[in-house]
Protein backbone atom coordinates (compact mmCIF):
# COMPACT_ATOMS: atom_id res chain seq x y z
CA UNK A 1 0.00 0.00 0.00
CA UNK A 2 1.30 3.30 -1.07
CA UNK A 3 1.32 5.98 1.59
CA UNK A 4 0.58 9.33 0.16
CA UNK A 5 0.49 13.36 1.87
CA UNK A 6 -1.45 15.87 -0.08
CA UNK A 7 -0.05 19.50 0.25
CA UNK A 8 -2.30 22.08 -1.81
CA UNK A 9 -3.94 25.14 -0.50
CA UNK A 10 -7.57 24.67 -2.46
CA UNK A 11 -9.73 22.70 -0.20
CA UNK A 12 -11.24 21.58 -3.60
CA UNK A 13 -7.93 20.19 -4.92
CA UNK A 14 -6.97 18.29 -1.71
CA UNK A 15 -10.65 16.46 -1.53
CA UNK A 16 -10.43 15.73 -5.88
CA UNK A 17 -7.02 14.62 -5.34
CA UNK A 18 -7.99 12.51 -2.75
CA UNK A 19 -11.12 10.42 -4.40
CA UNK A 20 -9.03 10.21 -7.74
CA UNK A 21 -5.82 8.11 -5.68
CA UNK A 22 -8.53 6.16 -2.93
CA UNK A 23 -10.15 4.94 -5.82
CA UNK A 24 -7.18 2.58 -6.29
CA UNK A 25 -6.49 -0.63 -3.84
CA UNK A 26 -3.00 0.38 -3.45
CA UNK A 27 -2.72 4.15 -2.64
CA UNK A 28 -4.23 5.51 0.61
CA UNK A 29 -4.24 9.28 1.71
CA UNK A 30 -2.69 9.72 5.13
CA UNK A 31 -3.36 13.15 5.47
CA UNK A 32 -3.89 16.44 3.61
CA UNK A 33 -2.88 19.94 4.73
CA UNK A 34 -3.30 23.58 3.43
CA UNK A 35 0.14 24.76 3.83
CA UNK A 36 3.92 24.38 3.58
CA UNK A 37 5.07 24.32 7.03
CA UNK A 38 2.29 21.59 7.63
CA UNK A 39 3.32 20.03 5.04
CA UNK A 40 6.87 19.03 6.40
CA UNK A 41 5.47 18.85 9.65
CA UNK A 42 3.03 16.04 8.63
CA UNK A 43 5.49 14.24 6.44
CA UNK A 44 7.97 14.07 8.99
CA UNK A 45 5.90 12.46 11.48
CA UNK A 46 3.71 10.29 9.21
CA UNK A 47 6.28 9.59 6.81
CA UNK A 48 4.57 8.95 3.85
CA UNK A 49 5.51 7.02 0.63
CA UNK A 50 4.54 9.99 -1.12
CA UNK A 51 3.97 13.96 -1.07
CA UNK A 52 2.04 15.76 -3.57
CA UNK A 53 2.83 19.40 -3.06
CA UNK A 54 1.59 22.67 -4.80
CA UNK A 55 4.17 25.60 -5.20
CA UNK A 56 1.86 28.53 -4.08
CA UNK A 57 1.51 27.55 -0.47
CA UNK A 58 1.31 29.53 2.78
CA UNK A 59 4.02 29.88 4.93
CA UNK A 60 6.37 27.81 2.18
CA UNK A 61 6.11 27.35 -0.94
CA UNK A 62 6.45 23.90 -2.49
CA UNK A 63 9.79 24.03 -3.65
CA UNK A 64 11.22 24.97 0.19
CA UNK A 65 9.02 22.07 0.98
CA UNK A 66 10.16 19.86 -1.57
CA UNK A 67 14.40 21.17 -0.41
CA UNK A 68 13.56 20.38 3.18
CA UNK A 69 11.70 16.96 3.05
CA UNK A 70 14.32 15.00 0.11
CA UNK A 71 15.54 12.43 -0.30
CA UNK A 72 13.58 11.38 3.00
CA UNK A 73 10.38 11.79 1.08
CA UNK A 74 9.63 11.41 -2.35
CA UNK A 75 8.13 14.22 -3.56
CA UNK A 76 6.01 14.65 -6.87
CA UNK A 77 5.09 18.88 -7.20
CA UNK A 78 1.57 19.36 -8.73
CA UNK A 79 0.98 22.71 -9.91
CA UNK A 80 -1.28 24.89 -12.42
CA UNK A 81 2.27 26.98 -12.91
CA UNK A 82 3.86 25.04 -14.92
CA UNK A 83 6.92 27.28 -15.38
CA UNK A 84 10.19 25.76 -16.94
CA UNK A 85 12.28 27.62 -14.00
CA UNK A 86 9.31 26.00 -10.91
CA UNK A 87 10.05 22.70 -12.83
CA UNK A 88 13.94 22.97 -12.89
CA UNK A 89 14.01 24.31 -9.50
CA UNK A 90 12.23 21.14 -7.98
CA UNK A 91 14.03 19.31 -9.62
CA UNK A 92 17.01 20.33 -8.40
CA UNK A 93 15.51 20.04 -5.40
CA UNK A 94 14.91 16.11 -5.69
CA UNK A 95 11.10 16.06 -6.87
CA UNK A 96 10.79 13.01 -8.37
CA UNK A 97 8.01 14.24 -10.45
CA UNK A 98 6.43 17.16 -11.67
CA UNK A 99 2.80 17.28 -13.08
CA UNK A 100 0.73 20.41 -14.25
CA UNK A 101 -3.44 19.85 -12.42
CA UNK A 102 -4.08 19.71 -16.57
CA UNK A 103 -2.64 16.37 -16.36
CA UNK A 104 -5.67 14.09 -15.47
CA UNK A 105 -6.09 11.63 -12.93
CA UNK A 106 -4.60 8.91 -14.71
CA UNK A 107 -1.29 10.66 -15.04
CA UNK A 108 -1.54 11.70 -11.52
CA UNK A 109 -1.99 8.14 -10.40
CA UNK A 110 1.58 6.96 -12.58
CA UNK A 111 3.12 9.49 -11.12
CA UNK A 112 2.77 8.54 -7.18
CA UNK A 113 3.21 4.99 -8.20
CA UNK A 114 6.36 5.80 -10.51
CA UNK A 115 7.84 7.38 -7.62
CA UNK A 116 7.09 4.87 -4.70
CA UNK A 117 9.04 2.78 -7.18
CA UNK A 118 11.66 5.18 -7.00
CA UNK A 119 10.89 6.40 -10.36
CA UNK A 120 10.58 9.79 -11.74
CA UNK A 121 7.50 10.98 -14.04
CA UNK A 122 6.77 14.69 -15.80
CA UNK A 123 4.09 15.59 -17.34
CA UNK A 124 4.83 14.85 -21.42
CA UNK A 125 4.16 18.23 -22.55
CA UNK A 126 6.81 20.06 -20.30
CA UNK A 127 8.91 17.30 -20.27
CA UNK A 128 11.30 18.19 -23.90
CA UNK A 129 10.90 21.84 -23.77
CA UNK A 130 12.58 21.56 -20.07
CA UNK A 131 15.25 19.47 -20.89
CA UNK A 132 16.08 21.25 -24.08
CA UNK A 133 15.80 24.72 -22.50
CA UNK A 134 18.83 23.77 -19.87
CA UNK A 135 21.09 21.90 -21.99
CA UNK A 136 23.86 23.67 -22.40
CA UNK A 137 25.49 23.15 -25.54
CA UNK A 138 29.55 22.07 -25.16
CA UNK A 139 29.72 21.34 -21.15
CA UNK A 140 32.87 19.94 -21.22
CA UNK A 141 31.38 16.02 -19.19
CA UNK A 142 33.60 13.31 -18.46
CA UNK A 143 31.48 10.63 -20.14
CA UNK A 144 34.25 7.82 -19.29
CA UNK A 145 32.97 7.68 -15.89
CA UNK A 146 29.87 5.65 -17.63
CA UNK A 147 30.87 2.93 -19.61
CA UNK A 148 29.57 2.57 -23.20
CA UNK A 149 26.54 0.23 -22.12
CA UNK A 150 25.59 2.66 -19.17
CA UNK A 151 25.45 5.57 -21.85
CA UNK A 152 23.45 3.41 -23.71
CA UNK A 153 21.18 3.11 -20.72
CA UNK A 154 21.23 7.01 -19.83
CA UNK A 155 20.59 8.13 -23.55
CA UNK A 156 17.00 5.62 -23.04
CA UNK A 157 16.29 6.95 -19.63
CA UNK A 158 16.40 10.66 -21.45
CA UNK A 159 14.09 9.53 -24.16
CA UNK A 160 11.28 8.62 -20.81
CA UNK A 161 11.56 4.98 -21.61
CA UNK A 162 10.42 2.55 -18.35
CA UNK A 163 13.50 0.08 -17.52
CA UNK A 164 11.49 -2.40 -19.31
CA UNK A 165 11.64 -0.54 -22.44
CA UNK A 166 15.10 0.06 -22.19
CA UNK A 167 15.44 -3.80 -21.80
CA UNK A 168 13.66 -4.36 -24.68
CA UNK A 169 15.26 -2.03 -26.69
CA UNK A 170 19.12 -2.46 -25.98
CA UNK A 171 18.39 -6.41 -25.89
CA UNK A 172 19.38 -6.76 -22.33
CA UNK A 173 17.54 -8.18 -19.23
CA UNK A 174 15.65 -6.10 -16.78
CA UNK A 175 17.98 -6.90 -13.95
CA UNK A 176 20.92 -5.73 -15.87
CA UNK A 177 19.32 -2.67 -16.73
CA UNK A 178 18.50 -2.02 -13.09
CA UNK A 179 22.14 -3.02 -12.71
CA UNK A 180 23.11 -0.49 -14.76
CA UNK A 181 21.04 2.06 -13.39
CA UNK A 182 22.36 1.74 -9.87
CA UNK A 183 25.92 2.32 -11.03
CA UNK A 184 24.90 5.26 -13.07
CA UNK A 185 23.58 6.67 -10.16
CA UNK A 186 26.54 6.05 -8.04
CA UNK A 187 28.62 7.66 -10.14
CA UNK A 188 26.72 10.89 -11.35
CA UNK A 189 25.47 11.08 -7.62
CA UNK A 190 22.44 11.92 -8.98
CA UNK A 191 19.20 11.07 -6.98
CA UNK A 192 16.53 9.76 -9.02
CA UNK A 193 16.13 9.19 -13.17
CA UNK A 194 14.74 12.78 -13.80
CA UNK A 195 18.55 13.95 -12.45
CA UNK A 196 19.71 11.60 -14.92
CA UNK A 197 18.04 12.44 -17.57
CA UNK A 198 18.56 16.13 -17.07
CA UNK A 199 22.35 15.36 -16.67
CA UNK A 200 22.08 13.39 -20.43
CA UNK A 201 20.07 16.57 -22.08
CA UNK A 202 22.34 19.05 -20.53
CA UNK A 203 25.92 17.51 -21.43
CA UNK A 204 24.55 16.86 -24.88
CA UNK A 205 24.45 12.83 -24.43
CA UNK A 206 21.08 12.62 -24.75
CA UNK A 207 19.88 11.96 -28.91
CA UNK A 208 23.73 11.56 -29.65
Amino acid sequence: MISVLIADDQEMVRVGFRMILEKRPDITVVADVADGVAAVTTARELRPDVCLVDIRMPGLDGLEVTRQLSPTSKIVVVTTFGLDEYVHTALQHGASGFLTKEAGPELLVEAVRAAAQGNALISPQITLRLLERFTRPGEKVERHKLTAREQDVVREVARGLTNQEIAVALHMSLSTVKTHLTSVLAKLGARNRVEIASWAWRVGLAGS
